[in-house]
């Protein structure tokens, strides 16, 4: 049983009267703190275990007074103390488990949280592949739609492996594009990001190709190891640029 706070979005006297909520119900009161939180979002934590809604037997979801307020607090948390999803979890769990809120940090630049969100990533970098999925496993453990998955795959954002299903890896990139999606960002103004990302691995390529090829079977082991070694530093070097640029442009 969740454990929430008062206060924040739905704590009002109109709000004290309303029941189970459909998602769209929910979307409408967090837009009032929360302009830019889209239905994607709200799917997206509720992915992520943040929030639980209870389902109807067709499978609709209906959310309660304490989850839109569970919601606003994960949303507010991460708008004002730019806290990882990771942090919020467990912030959550010691609510749940009735204990207090620790003190918020002296507020800190948002843009150290690039380099914060990066460590997971590159620490996805260094492992092996993960099994593939089908295109019904991707959609619901990614939750967005057909037509949305479908957007992104005509602009060669996300797509299945020559041999069929869909990397694990696609999970973790149609969430950030739905992530990116509440911002404005559409799939066409992310193509420069997928064919940056298709050059760096390029240039990986190159380095361990010829280890591949190597007639020693410990320099062609060598190659993954490698390879994963130099994609985890140029997601960093990507991400260090991306804040450098930002800081030249925001201060």
């Amino acid at each position: 049983m969740h454990h929430t706070p008062s206060g924040g979005a739905g704590s009002g006297t109109a709000a004290a009267e309303l029941g189970p909520m459909s998602i769209g119900a929910v979307l409408h009161l967090l837009r009032e703190e929360f302009p830019e939180v889209t239905i994607s979002k709200i799917r997206f934590l509720e992915s992520e275990g943040l929030v639980e809604p209870q389902r109807t037997p067709s499978g609709y979801r209906k959310f309660s007074q304490d989850d839109v307020r569970r919601l606003a607090l994960v949303l507010r948390m991460q708008r004002d103390q730019y806290l990882p999803l990771k942090v919020i979890r467990e912030h959550l769990d010691a609510l749940d488990r009735g204990e207090p809120l620790p003190v918020p940090a002296q507020a800190r630049d948002p843009l150290d949280a690039v380099t914060e969100a990066v460590e997971g990533v590159t620490a996805d970098a260094a492992a092996a592949p993960g099994p593939r999925m089908g295109r019904a496993e991707l959609l619901a453990a990614a939750g967005v739609g057909e037509a949305e998955l479908g957007e992104w795959e005509a602009y060669g954002l996300v797509g299945p492996a020559p041999g069929g299903g869909y990397p694990a890896g696609t999970v973790e990139v149609a969430r950030l594009v739905a992530d990116l999606g509440r911002f404005g960002l559409e799939p066409r103004h992310l193509r420069a990001v997928k064919a940056a990302a298709e050059r760096e691995a390029g240039l990986v390529e190159q380095v361990v190709a010829p280890l591949r090829r190597h007639r020693n079977p410990q320099t062609r082991a060598r190659a993954d190891a490698t390879a994963s070694e130099m994609a985890a530093l140029s997601v960093r070097l990507h991400a260090a640029l991306v804040q450098s640029a930002l800081r030249v442009r925001l201060h």
